[in-house]
């Protein structure tokens, strides 16, 4: 959702900012109950059930750029291990109750979040300390270095298809009756000749 807008450009639900789900809200994973969680400024909701979290747009994007609230993250969160990932499955947003999209954060970071773009993203247990190590970790540098770097690559191998494409283009105008199509019909000719 672009920033500023007042509607989600999915599914039209009007974008309000921090407003978080109602409170008898079902976790879209297990359909556990949700509790409102404040770890440090950042609230979110927790399922009671499997610890999985809801957390709106406006507060992921806040704790993405928060150090501070990154640090608190952490330090509730320590000790906790990571839960084996499960069969893939996809869930409904708790606001729009349309299915969410599946995003590897930063690209790099192996956390596939499930993703409502302007509401929120629901995150599995442990991928809240995944996505703040891979934060604090410099991961959202080498994600935009490499994003950069295929940028480039794209760059050289268009150059290169161009200067295919006009080298053809100028064996084609000096010879006008010799085509790609004509070759192979030579090269099947020459084949069916040495047969006989």
């Amino acid at each position: 959702m672009f920033e500023g807008a007042t509607f989600c450009a999915k599914c039209g639900t009007a974008r309000d900012r921090g407003e978080a789900p109602s409170e008898d809200a079902r976790c879209p994973a297990c359909e556990g109950p949700f509790q409102r969680v404040d770890v440090g400024k950042t609230t979110f909701l927790e399922c009671t059930a499997c610890d999985g979290a809801w957390i709106d747009a406006t507060t992921f994007e806040t704790l993405c750029a928060d150090s501070e609230a990154q640090a608190a993250v952490l330090h509730r969160y320590a000790g906790r291990s990571d839960v084996a990932p499960g069969p893939v499955k996809y869930r409904r947003c708790l606001r729009c109750g349309k299915m969410m999209n599946r995003v590897n954060f930063g690209r790099l970071s192996g956390a596939v979040l499930d993703v409502c773009r302007g509401h929120g993203t629901y995150l599995d247990v442990g991928e809240l300390q995944q996505i703040v190590s891979f934060i604090r970790g410099g991961g959202i540098e080498r994600a935009r270095r490499r994003q950069l770097e295929e940028m480039r690559q794209e760059k050289r191998d268009l150059e290169a298809l161009e200067t295919r494409v006009r080298a053809r283009e100028a064996t084609t105008a000096r010879n006008p009756g010799w085509t790609d199509h004509s070759f192979l019909d030579f090269i099947t000719l020459l084949g069916s000749n040495v047969d006989r």
